[in-house]
């Protein structure tokens, strides 16, 4: 089953509907920019603060919330805020149904709190778009095959978005935040960061996985797989965005377009350990089957037959790291835990790094010059990655943005929103 030509789908955050006010700001919005000849799903957020304030509440009930049950209560969050908006909707005569995830067809795996989408079955939305109505859809949440509601955890409005856009062939994905755009850094950090008119789905996803919280990665992915473009914008002011999109630009003579950052990292070296086929896997599969992300791993070189094995984890998953790995340390004859959680990593990302000299080495002179020392190096063919101490992180962004001239809105800057707006006339509909 298709959904009708031209069907947009949009997002907005938490912040984006966290007052009654803001949920009547987006009501209006949506009424004042509806074109009759699209259908319009909009999937929202929970309100502000809420989802942290149902986790609180649930800890003053009792120390260990079961998986599911916490599930159920936060999956309310959007619920609310679902509801809320399209009442807004129909008060400014513009017909309006909201759904929750299950009914919107959203179908997951069997894992609470972090689950992933398995199917989307539209049939409930398409019937509505039908009928004439905008679909507001709650995010963050489906239902497994036990019937059971499941969350997707952070950002997964972002991947509920996304994943009905592809579901629907719909034209775009827009995602709808309290910030207008995708800045080649963070603008909280660096000022002189530059709003980027558009980013390709590989530069995204790797902005997305190493530290940069404008779009969730999972979401990113879904855009690329199924081709939707994804349009970043402000909920606050109608000013143009960045689009995320799998066309090609011209070239830059700058490959770097921005640098992520984040500043929860925990290191965990496995110390001597025997360097043999399987141990790795004895190590990593239990922290899999456990859904603990593990991010950089290095092992050093062998020395008489042992090796010192180092991987990172977010700093909140790094005590259940540990309770997996310090008795499997022992079990292989490791000579034990070494941990630090007070590190952030920063990335410098770009399409054609890999293949052009002078990056990297320009990348460590730049962390060298700021007496910023490097833990681990990770990279990908279009990022760099340096694991530093956490209270450095700032400047090096502030050191790499400057190094790399990123402030600095000049000719490649012009070619490629040339390239963009060639793109977007040819993508038009007639």
């Amino acid at each position: 089953m298709t959904s009708r030509g031209g069907t947009i789908v949009q997002k907005y955050g938490g912040t984006s509907v966290g007052s009654a006010e803001r949920i009547r700001r987006v009501a209006a919005r949506i009424a004042r920019n509806l074109d009759s000849r699209r259908g319009l799903v909009v999937v929202v957020s929970a309100m502000g603060d809420t989802t942290d304030d149902l986790i609180e509440l649930a800890y003053q009930v009792c120390d260990e919330p079961s998986d599911r049950e916490m599930d159920v209560l936060v999956s309310t969050g959007e619920i609310i805020s679902s509801s809320l908006l399209a009442m807004a909707l129909r008060h400014l005569d513009v017909p309006a149904i909201s759904l929750s995830g299950p009914q919107a067809g959203i179908r997951t795996d069997t894992r609470h709190s972090k689950a992933r989408i398995t199917a989307v079955e539209p049939e409930r939305v398409l019937r509505e778009l039908t009928r004439g109505d905008v679909v507001v859809v709650a995010g963050f949440q489906g239902v497994n095959p036990e019937m059971d509601i499941t969350t997707i955890g952070r950002g997964g409005s972002d991947t509920t978005a996304v994943a009905l856009a592809a579901a629907l062939r719909a034209e775009r994905c827009e995602i709808y935040t309290d910030v207008d755009g995708v800045y080649t850094t963070d603008p909280r950090i660096e000022p002189r960061a530059r709003k980027l008119t558009d980013i390709t789905y590989e530069e995204m996803l790797e902005m997305a996985s190493h530290g940069a919280r404008v779009m969730h990665p999972r979401a990113v992915e879904l855009g690329e797989v199924y081709g939707i473009p994804i349009l970043v914008a402000s909920s606050f002011r109608e000013v143009p965005g960045t689009l995320i999109h799998g066309g090609s630009t011209v070239e830059p003579v700058n490959k770097v377009r921005g640098i992520a950052h984040d500043f929860d990292i925990a290191k965990v070296t496995v110390r001597g350990v025997p360097d043999r086929p399987g141990i790795a896997a004895r190590i990593f599969e239990p922290l899999a089957e456990a859904a603990v992300t593990v991010d950089t791993i290095v092992q050093n070189a062998s020395v008489d037959g042992i090796a010192d094995l180092t991987f990172t984890v977010s700093r909140g998953e790094l005590p259940r790291a540990l309770r997996l790995v310090e008795p499997l340390a022992r079990e292989l004859g490791g000579a034990g835990i070494v941990t630090n959680d007070r590190l952030g990593k920063v990335s410098i990302v770009g399409t054609g790094m890999q293949n052009t000299p002078g990056y990297a080495s320009r990348m460590f002179r730049t962390l060298y010059d700021a007496g910023i020392n490097i833990e681990l190096i990770t990279t990908s063919e279009i990022r760099i990655t340096c694991i530093i101490a956490e209270d450095r992180v700032k400047d090096a962004v502030r050191a790499l943005h400057e190094a790399f001239h990123l402030e600095t809105s000049g000719p490649d800057s012009e070619l490629e929103a040339a390239q963009t707006r060639r793109a977007r006339a040819e993508r038009a509909p007639d």
